[in-house]
């Protein structure tokens, strides 16, 4: 497995997207707007791969100079619980490091607390409910 940083608009982007809108958005009825994914292109995107197909990704986002926010954090269904999350993760929050972040902020969907608390990261205040399911605000310092 090869982690890297994707380029947006790239082949690998699009896998991506597609990732993204089969796992995040489609089981809850929704899908992106050109305008967003636009926006996509000053973010941080990192995605795992095995030869040229795509396993998993995450983006970061900057909320200031100390702090980075991770979103869209998918795994293929199948590979779910085979180490790409963590391998993902780890790779993020090493990049978050070298662009001089300290904090990695998320909004984490209600069914993955568990695995980012394993990760290291803490719940930060109630749960709250974002595109139509609960989610709760967890962040680790770096």
């Amino acid at each position: 497995m090869a982690l890297k940083i994707i380029d947006h608009g790239s082949r690998e982007y699009q896998q991506m997207v597609k990732l993204r809108d089969d796992i995040l958005r489609r089981p809850l009825g929704l899908t992106f707007d050109p305008n967003e994914l636009e926006e996509e292109k000053n973010n941080l995107m990192i995605g795992a791969f095995e030869d040229d197909n795509i396993l998993g990704c995450a983006m970061l986002v900057e909320e200031s100079s100390q702090i980075v926010k991770l979103r869209q954090m998918a795994v293929l269904n199948a590979l779910q619980g085979k180490g790409i999350g963590r391998a993902l993760m780890q790779f993020a929050e090493n990049l978050a490091r070298d662009h001089g972040y300290r904090i990695i902020t998320m909004h984490a969907r209600k069914n993955a607390v568990g695995f980012y608390e394993k990760m290291g990261y803490k719940v930060k205040g109630s749960e709250f409910t974002e595109v139509l399911i609960p989610h709760y605000e967890m962040e680790k310092p770096l």
